[in-house]
């Protein structure tokens, strides 16, 4: 194992609790990432952050917590659980949150406008901890014993991919995509051959995390909405030879039976091509190493 991943959150859009969520879980976009050395990244700041910040101070036995965030994008799935991270507000804790540029300046400029009084009760300027702002370009992160790399999505206002490697001899890599619409729509204005980049940029990869929030039969009605049907996503995992797909984003009206039957009819799809794909559902408190 060199990377170790735990998902927080699963649920795109909306949190969604209650009795038909409770196995695959309702928080938003978060995912908990440790390297071989054991130091901390984490994936997007949606409702599951919470959860992590508070396994976060208990697991520290009051020593400092130092982190990168990366976020793929500012909506509000994927940042409305950081004013409510429990170790921003303790002194000492070191924070540095990544994201791609956006139509308002920054990233740093968003988060501060989320919790300003309007709409929140403790302004940004109030947090005990250190928290610095990256934008991705001004020299993405390389750490001991990982590297980075970032790829533009389909996603409306923008939002990026992140491959991470670790940097042994052994190379293991996973590639996060959160959201991102798969199908060609010509709202994005990306490149023609913008698929197969992205094919070529998760090529390999061990683990391939990606949006499967529709059914074919119901992206018909969300076509420009930024997401994925299953089948698209189980086609790029296939195309990009990656040995797991774990389905994330799940539908906020999507029951756990839903995804287990979801996630079935992918299985049968894959054995059909003749491939050996694995296919996980994402679940909150699962762990994976890649």
């Amino acid at each position: 194992m060199t990377l170790r991943l735990t998902f927080w959150g699963t649920r795109g859009s909306v949190p969604t609790p209650g009795p038909l969520t409770v196995r695959y879980g309702g928080n938003t976009p978060c995912v908990e990432v440790r390297t071989e050395t054991g130091r901390l990244l984490i994936l997007d700041a949606g409702t599951g952050l919470r959860e992590l910040g508070r396994s976060l101070v208990e697991r520290s036995n009051g020593a400092p917590l130092e982190a990168d965030l990366f976020l793929t994008h500012a909506h509000w799935d994927h940042i409305q659980g950081l004013p409510f991270f429990r170790p921003i507000f303790q002194a000492g804790n070191r924070f540095t949150i990544w994201g791609p540029e956006t139509l308002n300046g920054g990233i740093g400029r968003v988060i501060r406008e989320q919790m300003s009084p309007v709409v929140f009760p403790v302004p940004f300027e109030n947090l005990a901890a250190r928290v610095e702002f990256r934008n991705l370009g001004e020299g993405e992160p390389t750490g001991d014993d990982f590297d980075v790399a970032s790829f533009n999505v389909q996603h409306p206002g923008g939002a990026v991919a992140y491959r991470f490697t670790s940097r042994d001899s052994s190379a293991r890599s996973f590639v996060y995509v959160s959201d991102n619409e798969l199908a060609p729509n010509d709202r994005y204005r990306s490149p023609g051959n913008w698929r197969d980049q992205l094919v070529e940029f998760l090529r390999g990869a061990n683990v391939l995390v990606h949006d499967a929030t529709y059914t074919n039969e119901e992206y018909a009605d969300h076509r420009g909405w930024g997401h994925s049907t299953y089948d698209d996503a189980l086609d790029l995992a296939i195309d990009g030879g990656v040995e797991t797909l774990v389905l994330f984003h799940h539908k906020p009206e999507r029951t756990d039976d839903d995804l287990d039957a979801c996630a079935a009819a992918c299985r049968d799809a894959a054995r059909a091509r003749g491939s050996r794909l694995r296919i996980v559902i994402a679940a909150e408190g699962m762990s994976l190493d890649v």
